[in-house]
């Protein structure tokens, strides 16, 4: 069958991102294949995708860094553009500070690019060192920071000059699980209404900071709703097989065992939504023995959701 597009939801006046078919090329690859999703305005809002999904390209768009070849594509009310961008926040996937300089200086530096100047910048730069607990490194060489603190000073450059929008591409990569959760009950805690859109890879980061996501595979979106929305209907418990030579029947036998729902292998690891996984497992090991390297079960997740619906995908498309 000839790949289908991903879910066109309908256009909200809500929306602040609103996005219909977008196509972007590099040379013979389509980064972004008819692309389409609105970003309500006021949540954190999730593009969830493997590496080389389309996410990092879409973001670039939105931010007006490039422009779509077909489609459109309205950010905050107009087209993309480069005067948005002292309306938008922005966090790369690289750290963008020079080492050289210190903490409290880049946030000087960075905040008069947006026109922030004297007691405004000086009060809004010690604010955000205070807050995002940087206040005692601000005199510091950035290049002494460690990696947490590093995001931390990227996210508080972005949030100088008080975004409607605020565009992070993988802003954890790296970090560590304490590191990250102050990042984000900071954020939390000061981005002051602004919508976040976030690009991530990471399904379990996503599940716990997102109100909505939209998954993206191959430049399209293949489903969107909130966490709750896209997990219902899976099976209660998640099961993460290490079966480096599980082979199609193995899986097909899996699938046809009462109570499964969703099977699919993820490189050496097969993913199996159960009713039980307790009772599972053990019919695992009868069938495969040796060759089982590992098990894990878990309550079902949005990672359960989103092979799902790749297999779907992969299926309609057989």
């Amino acid at each position: 069958m000839k790949d289908q597009p991903g879910p066109a939801p309908q256009s909200s006046p809500a929306a602040i991102i609103s996005a219909r078919d977008i196509v972007r090329t590099y040379g013979e690859r389509r980064a972004l294949d008819g692309l389409t999703v609105d970003v309500p305005a006021g949540g954190v809002f999730g593009l969830l995708g493997p590496n080389g999904s389309g996410k990092s390209t879409f973001m670039a768009l939105v931010a007006g860094m490039d422009t779509p070849e077909q489609g459109e594509l309205r950010v905050l009310g107009q087209g993309p553009a480069r005067e948005l961008r002292a309306r938008l926040g922005t966090v790369f996937q690289e750290n963008c500070a020079d080492p050289t300089m210190r903490a409290g200086e880049y946030l000087r530096f960075a905040g008069q690019l947006f026109g922030l100047r004297g007691a405004e910048l000086q009060g809004r730069a010690d604010s955000l060192l205070e807050r995002f607990g940087l206040a005692a490194r601000g005199g510091d060489p950035v290049s002494t920071l460690s990696g947490g603190m590093r995001r931390r000073l990227e996210v508080a450059r972005a949030l100088l000059h008080r975004p409607e929008l605020i565009l992070l591409d993988e802003p954890t990569t790296g970090v560590d699980p304490d590191e990250r959760r102050i990042l984000w009950e900071t954020l939390a805690d000061n981005r002051a209404g602004a919508t976040i859109l976030l690009a991530t890879n990471d399904l379990s980061e996503a599940d716990s900071v997102c109100d909505r996501v939209a998954f993206i595979q191959n430049g399209r979106t293949i489903a969107t709703g909130t966490p709750e929305e896209l997990k219902r209907g899976l099976r209660r418990d998640s099961v993460q097989i290490t079966w480096p030579g599980a082979s199609a029947e193995d899986l097909r036998t899996v699938a046809e065992w009462p109570g499964s729902g969703a099977v699919l292998r993820d490189g050496d690891a097969v993913h199996v939504t159960t009713d039980d996984g307790a009772a599972l497992i053990p019919r695992v090991f009868a069938l495969a023995g040796a060759a089982i390297r590992g098990v894990r079960i878990e309550s079902s997740t949005l990672e359960d959701a989103y092979f799902q619906y790749i297999r779907r995908r992969k299926e309609a498309q057989e």
